[in-house]
């Protein structure tokens, strides 16, 4: 390796987290390949919203088993493999979701989707982590986090413009595998610079850590219960995310007395915030020593935030204006909560740790929705930020663990 490649120059960093950025943002917009389209399914597939809700389900059930599986695939073949094969999943997805007549082509179109989905984590993370050089991890973890934001922004209208357009939503459907195949393209062409298996952070061949790493069980991450403790983190944060994105605006609106075509925008301002605490919070995670700090600071202020909207006691706008603030926090915690993993990651377990860990997004997703959605049908409306609240609040009790388990271990390496 020359010293050039070896001192990671910016541009090279800037490339590679851009090329990430742009394939995370697509796996994020191919959340919403599509429910955006829901209304336009009932009326010309003759679907029911309920058999949507299982087209949803089908497709988180599938990204989150395939996650876990995706990190030995990844720590395995590499990254860059793994990648390619997922961008052709979501341009055969789109396909056929443009071709679907009934339940079963949308159907198809979601476990297509979800396979896609599953290794973008594991993905992302083993080539941030390789090819990154460290004084720019942490704000190459917040473009990543702003890329999801935007990817999640950016498919309702890119749906509504070109089903405007064209009169049609599998043209829609169409355009979307085009732009799947089109980051295909330039991520083969750019290949060189998301190679996991040449980078910055490789360690040399007959080395200490690459020795220890070969030695290992493929399965012994398993045993740390530091990876278990970032599994819960992700599945409790996902917890408030989802009562958030699914409930946040009824539960306003029953609340407050506040007018639904109000309400509506309140889970917009949340990711907009949301997107601007990740791009602070890369900033916090480059000088962080303690993480879990960072992270627990930063949600138990998001967690006030939304038990003081679910108070009833403030004017309704005001407590539009708290819950979406309560994005910030959430946001600034973002990148310190990637660069914990990487800490209570072992050596040449990067992409498995990350595909275990992230599956508890896809699991936190699936599993809460029915529940906030059964304190809002009996009526209690301030629950449900109570109920995020306090999933924040456990989200903080598993990172401060795991950032005390990663301390331990230091001091004991060092002894």
């Amino acid at each position: 390796m020359s010293s050039q490649e070896v001192a990671a120059p910016g541009r090279q960093d800037a490339l590679t987290i851009g090329l990430v950025a742009l394939a995370h943002g697509t796996s994020h917009f191919f959340h919403m390949l599509l429910p955006p389209l829901f209304p336009l399914f009932v009326r010309d597939l003759g679907v029911s919203y309920a058999q949507l809700g299982l087209v949803v389900t089908l497709f988180f059930v599938i990204s989150g088993i395939g996650q876990a599986l995706a990190g030995f695939l990844v720590d395995r073949v590499g990254a860059r493999p793994v990648l390619f094969a997922a961008l052709g999943c979501f341009a055969a997805a789109a396909m056929v979701a443009s071709a679907a007549h009934d339940l079963n082509g949308l159907m198809l179109a979601a476990a297509l989707a979800g396979l896609g989905n599953s290794p973008f984590h594991p993905v992302d993370f083993t080539i941030l982590n390789m090819r990154v050089s460290p004084p720019r991890l942490g704000h190459a973890f917040s473009v990543h986090g702003i890329s999801g934001n935007l990817g999640w922004a950016a498919a309702p209208l890119f749906h509504h413009v070109v089903t405007d357009v064209t009169g049609s939503w599998r043209f829609a459907m169409v355009g979307c595998a085009l732009w799947a195949l089109a980051v295909l393209l330039v991520m083969v062409w750019q290949r060189r610079a998301i190679d996991d298996r040449v980078g910055v952070r490789t360690a040399a061949p007959g080395s200490p850590t690459v020795v220890a790493a070969a030695a290992e069980s493929t399965f012994a991450f398993l045993r740390l219960p530091s990876v278990w403790l970032c599994f819960l983190f992700f599945f409790f944060s996902t917890c408030a995310l989802s009562a958030i994105q699914g409930f946040a605006g009824p539960a306003l609106s029953r609340l407050y007395g506040l007018p639904a075509d109000v309400t509506a925008y309140v889970v917009s301002a949340y990711m907009v915030a949301g997107a601007i605490g990740i791009l602070l919070g890369g900033f916090l995670a480059a000088r962080a020593e303690r993480l879990e700090r960072t992270i627990g600071l930063c949600l138990a202020g998001s967690a006030a935030l939304l038990m003081l909207a679910g108070s009833g006691w403030l004017p309704g706008a005001v407590a539009l204006v708290v819950t979406a603030l309560a994005g910030l926090g959430t946001g600034l915690a973002g990148p310190s909560r990637d660069m914990l993993i990487k800490r209570a990651s072992p050596p040449g377990a990067t992409g498995r740790v990350y595909g275990t860990v992230y599956s508890g997004l896809d699991i936190g997703f699936a599993l809460s929705a029915p529940v906030f959605g059964a304190i809002l049908d009996r009526g209690h409306a301030g629950g449900v930020f109570q109920a995020a609240a306090l999933a924040l609040m456990l989200g903080v009790v598993s990172a401060s663990l795991v950032g005390l388990r990663v301390a331990l271990n230091t001091r004991r390496v060092a002894a």
